[in-house]
């Protein structure tokens, strides 16, 4: 499964800014996958097989990351799709979108590595009476168990370490900082 992210260019190797503003010698670059859609379409049947029930009505994905395997996930299960988006920074349900009453709801990432879009998405989902929410990523790369309130599982699990931007690894102090975003 890592060959897929190896094979793609996915995961890189040198001095990046996280979101969560912390520093890594290791990057997801999740969207690089996405260009191959037969590698998306073996990525989420991997990640359906991992869910504890695969009674799905809604998938729901944060932008921007989420899409394409959220979109893919939702396709293989027979299942609606919808995206939150960024305004000012910050997550909404827009577009019309509407979540039911009785959806069983699940949120779709690529990368976990603090869980704060996690975190704001399922907040925006728990404003709805929806019947059930859980939560699956591609990568999980938290160093410390992340809990959502709701069910999380994910495809990979990396623990590859991460610094505070004044507490570099001499390795790392030499090689200028890059934001690939995310």
């Amino acid at each position: 499964m890592i060959s897929i992210f190896e094979e793609t260019e996915a995961l890189l190797k040198g001095h990046f800014i996280l979101r969560s503003g912390l520093r890594s010698e290791f990057f997801f670059q999740c969207a690089q996958v996405c260009q191959y859609l037969d590698k998306v379409e073996r990525l989420a049947k991997l990640l359906i097989s991992k869910l504890p029930s695969q009674e799905v009505d809604l998938v729901i994905a944060p932008a921007m990351g989420g899409l394409v395997i959220g979109q893919e996930v939702a396709r293989q299960l027979g299942s609606r799709f919808i995206f939150l988006e960024k305004v000012e920074d910050k997550l909404a349900l827009r577009r019309n979108f509407k979540i039911k009453t009785n959806d069983r709801v699940l949120l779709v990432e690529d990368v976990v590595t603090k869980g704060g879009r996690v975190k704001e998405a399922i907040e925006i989902i728990k404003l709805y009476p929806c019947k059930s929410l859980a939560a699956v990523s591609l990568v999980d790369r938290s160093v410390e168990q992340v809990h959502f309130g709701v069910p999380f599982t994910s495809l990979l699990k990396m623990n590859f370490p991460t610094y505070s931007a004044d507490q570099l690894p001499e390795s790392l102090q030499n090689i200028p900082a890059t934001k690939p975003g995310s």
